[in-house]
C-alpha cells in the first residue's frame, strides 16, 4: 500500500493536552508523528479501531500512552487526544457542531469528575431542631435555557446531560476546563448575565459555518475554521515546546482567521480589550498580505507602532512568525522614527536634537518664567500646542481662531487665543534657537512632507489619464525620479494613541485602495492624550470595524475586577462613536486579585520583597523571576523598590522605553512601561490616593472639569493596562488610603482585607 501520502493532523485542544505530558513523553511523540507519518500500519504503532466504531483508532505512542486518532479519509488522520493506556477506553465522544461545523471531541468521564470534584461543601453538622427544615432546592445555573436553545448557541450535545447538573460557579469552571471552546464561551457569558441575543450575535454567529453542515462529513468538518489544526511537524513543535508563548504561531481562533485574509475595501480596525490577540492578528495579517504580493526585493508592507520597545518586540515576533524570508518584504517601524527619517530625507542639515513631552513642557515653564507671565499652566499651553495647533496643522492666527478645541476642556476667547499664540510663536523660536525640536514637531513637518508627495504622485496621474495613459517624461523628471507611494499596505498596532499628524503622515504613504490600512487597538488602554477621529483625517473605517472579545490571557477574576477600574466614562471608538467592552470575556480561570495595605511606603516596600521570596519558597513550580513585574506610578519609586529588593537579595530588571535592560530578575516600571507585555504575576505597588490619580488632576476638579475628566479616564486606562498584563495572579499594595478607583473595582481589596 502506498503510504507517502498520509496526513496526520493535530486538534487544538490536543495540544494543550501534550503540553501537560511529562518531557519524555512529549519526545516519544514527535518520534510517533514521524513514524506514523511514514506508514501507519508500522507494527509498532499498534494501530487499532477502538471500540468498534469504525473513525475512532489508537495508535502506540510509548509504552504507558497512546494517541487517539479520527480517520477522516483513507490516508487523513486527526490526532484529538494523547492518553495514558489506562484511560484509552474513557467515554469519549467527539462529532461535527451543528453550528460551527467544526470537530470537537469531549471526554465525558473527564469532564464529569472535574465537575464531581467541585461539589458544593456540606454544611457543618448542627444539632437537629425539633421539626427539620426541608433544605431549599438548588436551582441548576442553567434551568432558563432550553436544550434546543443552548444547541442553537452551539454547545456540544454531549454535555447536555452534565450542564444540566451544574449548580455553582466553581462547577461551571470545572466543566470549562475541559469542554470545547465554543461550550465553554457561551456557557460563561449566559452566567455573567448576557441574554440568548446577545450571545448569539457576540459569541456564536462570528464563529457559525456559512454553509449547510453535514454531521457525517469529517472531510469537509475539518477544512473549516471551527476545526482548528496544525499538519506540519515544524508547526507542531514550535506549539508544543514553545507552550503557551508558541502556539500563537499556529493555532488562529476562527474569528482571528477571518480578521486576517478578510478582503477589505479600505482601511480597517479591530478592537478589542487586553489580552483578545489584537496583535496576533496584526502579525498575521502582515505574513498574509505579503503573501498576496508579487515576488521582489522591496518592502511594500509597513508595520508600525508608537513606540521603541513595541516595534521591537513586534519585528522578533514577525521574525519567529515567517522567518527572514518574511520580514525581508516588510518594514517595521515604530512612528516617530519613521516620521523622523522623513524629515531628515527632506531637510538632510536637521540636526536638531528631539526632546520628549516631559522635556518640552519643562522648557515651556522656563519660557513662562523667564516672561514673568504666571496666568497660564505649561501643561495646558503644551497640550494645546500639540493638539490644537499642531494637531490640526494651524499655521496661523486667524485660523487659530477658527481651530475646533473639541475635548480640550476650558472655553477660551479670542483675546485668550491671541495671548496663546504669540506664546506658542515665542515657544517654537526658543526650541529653534536652542536646537531642539519635539516628537509633535516631526510628526507635523512629515506629515506635510508626504501630503505634498502624495499630491505630486496624484497630479502625475492626472495627468498620465489626460495624455491617454503616457507618462509625461518632463514632470517625472522635475520631480526628482519616478514617484510611487512608500507602501502599499500599512498595519498599525496600538493605534490608539496615535497622534493626528502621524495619521496624516500614514494616511499619504499608501494608495487609497483596497486592503491599504489595517489598524488595531482599543481606546480603553489609551495612555497618552493622543484623542483622534480618524475620519476627518481622511481614514474611513464606518462599516469595516471589528471586535474581539475572548481573552487568551487574562483570567475571569483578574477580568472582572479590572473592568470596575474603568468606571462609568464612556471611550471613543476612534471615529467620532463610543466604544465598550460589551462581552468582553474570558474562559480562563484563577484567583481574585489580592490587596496589600501599609501605613507608609517603606514597609510598602518590605512587603512586595516578603511576598517574593513567599512565591519562591511555594511547594508548587517556582515562578522564573522574569515572569514578574512591578509596576509603580514614578521612576523614583521604580528605583527605591529595586534598591530593597536588592537589599533582600532578589534582583530586578529595570523596564525602560526601549524594553528590559537585563533577562534575568524581575521587570521593574513606571505603568507607561508596561503596554503590550505580559507576566505570570503583576504587582501593582503605589496605588494610593495623589499618586493614583495625580495630585495635580484632582486639583482640577473645580478649575477645569473637562480636563479633569480625560486625565481621570487616562489614570483608570493606565491602571487597567497594567491589571490586564497578568496572566496568573495580580497583587495591588498602597500606603495610606488606597486610591479611589479600588473602592468599587479590584476585588474591594480594602474591605476584605479588613475583615
Amino acid at each position: 500500500m502506498n503510504t507517502s501520502g498520509v496526513t496526520l493532523r493535530l486538534l487544538d485542544k490536543a495540544d494543550k493536552e501534550i503540553l501537560k505530558l511529562p518531557r519524555t513523553v512529549k519526545g516519544a511523540f514527535f518520534d510517533f508523528q514521524h513514524k506514523f507519518k511514514t506508514n501507519p500500519h508500522t507494527a509498532g504503532l499498534k494501530l487499532q479501531q477502538l471500540k468498534g466504531d469504525s473513525r475512532l483508532w489508537s495508535a502506540r505512542v510509548n509504552d504507558e500512552y497512546r494517541a487517539l486518532l479520527l480517520r477522516l479519509a483513507e490516508d487523513d488522520w486527526l490526532i484529538v487526544s494523547v492518553k495514558h493506556r489506562k484511560d484509552v477506553y474513557d467515554r469519549l465522544s467527539y462529532g461535527v457542531n451543528q453550528v460551527t461545523g467544526g470537530i470537537e471531541y469531549v471526554d465525558l468521564e473527564v469532564v464529569e469528575d472535574s465537575v464531581l470534584r467541585r461539589l458544593p461543601t456540606p454544611p457543618s453538622s448542627k444539632p437537629a431542631p425539633e421539626t427539620p427544615a426541608q433544605p431549599a432546592p438548588v436551582r441548576p445555573l442553567f434551568a432558563d435555557w432550553a436544550d434546543e436553545q443552548l444547541l442553537d448557541l452551539g454547545v456540544a450535545e454531549p454535555l447536555l446531560p452534565v450542564i444540566r447538573t451544574l449548580t455553582t460557579e466553581d462547577q461551571l469552571l470545572g466543566l470549562v476546563e475541559f469542554a470545547p471552546q465554543l461550550t465553554g464561551e457561551v456557557l460563561l457569558s449566559l452566567f455573567d448575565g448576557a441574554s440568548y441575543d446577545d450571545v448569539l450575535d457576540q459569541v456564536t454567529k462570528p464563529v457559525a459555518a456559512t454553509g449547510p453542515v453535514d454531521p457525517e462529513d469529517l472531510e469537509a468538518a475539518v477544512q473549516r475554521p471551527a476545526t482548528v489544526v496544525t499538519t506540519t511537524d515544524e508547526a507542531l513543535r514550535e506549539a508544543l515546546e514553545s507552550g503557551d508563548f508558541g502556539r500563537w504561531k499556529v493555532f488562529l481562533h476562527p474569528t482571528q482567521a477571518k480578521l486576517v485574509e478578510r478582503h477589505y475595501n479600505g482601511p480597517a480596525r479591530v478592537g478589542g480589550g487586553p489580552g483578545t490577540g489584537k496583535t496576533i492578528v496584526a502579525l498575521h495579517r502582515v505574513r498574509y498580505l505579503v503573501g498576496q504580493l508579487s515576488p521582489g526585493r522591496d518592502k511594500p508592507v509597513l508595520l508600525t507602532t508608537y513606540n521603541k520597545n513595541l516595534a521591537a518586540d513586534l519585528r522578533s515576533r514577525l521574525l519567529e512568525l515567517g522567518g527572514e524570508e518574511l520580514l525581508a518584504r516588510v518594514e517595521v517601524s515604530h512612528v516617530d522614527q519613521l516620521a523622523l527619517r522623513i524629515v531628515r530625507e527632506a531637510e538632510p542639515g536637521n540636526g536638531k536634537q528631539t526632546i520628549d513631552d516631559s522635556q518640552a513642557v519643562r522648557e515651556w515653564r522656563a519660557l513662562l518664567d523667564e516672561l514673568g507671565e504666571n496666568t497660564w499652566d505649561p501643561e495646558f499651553l503644551h497640550e494645546e500646542w500639540t493638539q490644537v495647533i499642531l494637531g490640526q496643522a494651524v499655521g496661523t492666527r486667524t485660523d487659530y481662531f477658527r481651530a475646533r478645541r473639541a475635548g480640550r476642556g476650558r472655553n477660551i476667547g479670542r483675546g485668550e487665543r491671541a495671548e496663546i499664540w504669540q506664546l506658542a510663536e515665542r515657544f517654537t523660536q526658543r526650541l529653534d534657537r536652542l536646537g531642539r525640536q519635539t516628537w509633535d514637531q516631526v510628526a507635523e513637518r512629515a506629515a506635510r512632507l508626504e501630503m505634498g508627495r502624495e499630491q505630486r504622485i496624484l497630479g502625475i496621474a492626472r495627468q498620465r489619464e489626460e495624455a491617454g495613459g503616457l507618462d509625461n517624461v518632463h514632470v517625472a523628471d522635475g520631480s526628482g525620479g519616478w514617484l510611487r507611494y512608500r507602501y502599499r499596505h500599512i498595519v498599525v498596532d496600538e493605534a490608539q494613541d496615535l497622534r493626528p499628524a502621524h495619521w496624516k503622515m500614514l494616511r499619504a504613504m499608501t494608495p487609497r485602495t483596497a486592503d491599504d490600512l489595517f489598524l488595531v487597538g482599543d481606546t480603553h488602554q489609551r495612555i497618552y492624550k493622543n484623542q483622534v477621529t480618524l475620519g476627518s483625517l481622511g481614514i474611513h473605517i464606518r462599516g469595516r470595524s471589528s471586535k474581539l472579545s475572548l481573552s487568551y490571557r487574562t483570567t475571569r477574576q483578574i477580568l472582572r475586577s479590572a473592568l470596575g477600574v474603568l468606571g462609568e466614562t464612556t471611550y471613543d471608538d476612534l471615529d467620532g462613536s463610543e466604544e465598550n467592552l460589551a462581552g468582553y470575556r474570558s474562559v480562563l480561570s484563577g484567583s481574585r486579585p489580592s490587596g496589600h495595605p501599609f501605613p507608609d511606603w517603606g514597609s510598602e516596600r518590605e512587603g512586595i520583597a516578603a511576598l517574593i521570596k513567599e512565591w519562591d519558597a511555594a511547594v508548587e513550580p517556582r515562578t522564573p523571576h522574569e515572569q514578574i513585574a512591578i509596576c509603580v506610578p514614578t521612576n523614583q519609586m521604580a528605583a527605591e523598590v529595586g534598591y530593597t529588593l536588592k537589599l533582600h537579595g532578589i534582583h530586578s530588571v529595570e523596564i525602560r522605553s526601549d524594553g528590559p535592560h537585563g533577562t534575568n530578575g524581575v521587570h521593574i516600571g513606571t505603568m507607561f512601561r508596561f503596554k503590550g507585555l505580559e507576566y505570570q504575576r503583576m504587582i501593582i505597588a503605589g496605588v494610593t490616593d495623589g499618586l493614583v490619580p495625580r495630585e495635580a488632576v484632582n486639583a482640577l476638579r473645580d478649575t477645569d472639569p473637562v480636563r479633569y475628566r480625560h486625565e481621570i479616564q487616562r489614570a483608570r486606562s493606565l491602571l487597567f493596562v497594567a491589571a490586564t498584563r497578568a496572566r496568573d495572579t495580580v497583587d495591588l499594595f498602597w500606603h495610606g488610603t488606597a486610591s479611589p478607583f479600588l473602592s468599587s473595582s479590584l476585588t474591594n481589596a480594602q474591605e476584605r482585607i479588613g475583615r
